[in-house]
This record gives C-alpha cells, structure tokens and sequence, in this order.
C-alpha cells in the first residue's frame, strides 16, 4: 500500500532573531507556536527548561520551572505509563553533542560516549513521543535540521520556520506536523 499525500503544501517562513538559548521565546518561534498550540489541552514537552508552554514538563535540570526531571526517554514512558494522551508534543532537545555533556555536567551526570549519539537520543524520544500524540495531533521540532518526526511515522509536514541569527550561527529550524491516523498522509490543515 502506497501512500498518498495531497497538493497541501508546507508553508515556509524566515524571520530573524536574536539567539537565545531559551528556543521558546525567540519572537517568530513563540508566534509559531502561539498559532499552533491554541486549543491543545494536553501538551508534552520533555526538554522544557523553564517553559511554561507544556502541560507536562520535564528537564533534567532541578533549577528548572518543569515538573519533572527524568531522562527525557524516561518521562516519555512515564506518561504512556500512566495514560496521558497529548494533542501536541514539543521536541526541543540539546542540539549537538556538546550541548548534551554540557546539560549533563549540569546536573552532575557523568556524560558517556553513547549519552553524546544525539541521533540515537532524538530517535529514542520521538518513538517516545510518537507513542503519546493522538491521530491528528501536532508535532513541533527544533534545532539545526528539518528532520522533524517523518512521513515515515506518519506524520505530514505543514510548516517550516528559519530563523537566522546572524553572524556564525546556525539557523534555528522549526517544524511543524500533523500526526494522520492510520498512517495514511492525508490533508492535515492549518491552525
């Protein structure tokens, strides 16, 4: 069985700003989610630091404002665990390897060769994640490519947001998709 996907188009948007290491409040990732969170009762996000965003936050970091601080694999199970259904899921995750020891060394985690494979870590937490959206759910990812959740998950892509910062820095890069039931790629619509 095929699958098929309409002639919905992803929508593309660039806006500069200011780098943060707070992914949340640069202004044209806070619009985006804005839009696109609105009416979302249960939201996961389990690389929140200190934001509010979620419904269910997790860091690993205790000087956080997250509500837990688990292995981001861990709370992903936690949640299936104990039945939480999510109408949006944020994946926000350390984006090098460096930023991964340093998050670790942050909370006095020795850091393993492995710890720092953040493929494995980002295949890991989308499974995780995958596991809690509901069919018609939205997935919102960031960091340094457009990989996002996949076709191959069924998910469609209807957004993409760059936003440079200038200088030698690399773009933040947002997706945003739509979770179709049954796998199958359909229209999944705007905010």
């Amino acid at each position: 069985m095929t699958q098929q996907t309409t002639a919905t188009e992803p929508r593309f948007f660039r806006q500069w700003s200011m780098p943060t290491a707070e992914t949340f409040a640069l202004p044209p990732v806070s619009a985006l989610l804005d839009r696109w969170l609105t009416g979302c009762v249960v939201i996961v996000d389990p690389f929140a630091g200190n934001s509010t965003r979620g419904t269910h936050r997790n860091d690993l970091s205790l000087a956080t404002d997250a509500q837990w601080h688990l292995d981001a694999r861990d709370f992903c199970w936690e949640l299936q665990r104990t039945g939480v259904v999510a109408d949006a899921v944020l994946f926000d995750p350390p984006y090098s390897p460096r930023q991964v020891a340093e998050c670790y060394a942050g909370v006095g985690r020795a850091v393993t060769k492995a710890d720092t494979q953040n493929g494995r870590l980002y295949r890991e937490v989308r499974d995780g994640l995958h596991q809690l959206l509901r069919p018609g759910g939205v997935a919102i990812s960031c960091g340094w490519n457009s990989g996002g959740f996949g076709s191959a998950r069924g998910y469609v892509l209807l957004e993409v947001l760059l936003v440079p910062h200038g200088g030698a820095h690399n773009d933040t890069i947002v997706t945003v998709e739509r979770k179709c039931a049954s796998g199958d790629v359909q229209e999944a619509g705007s905010p």
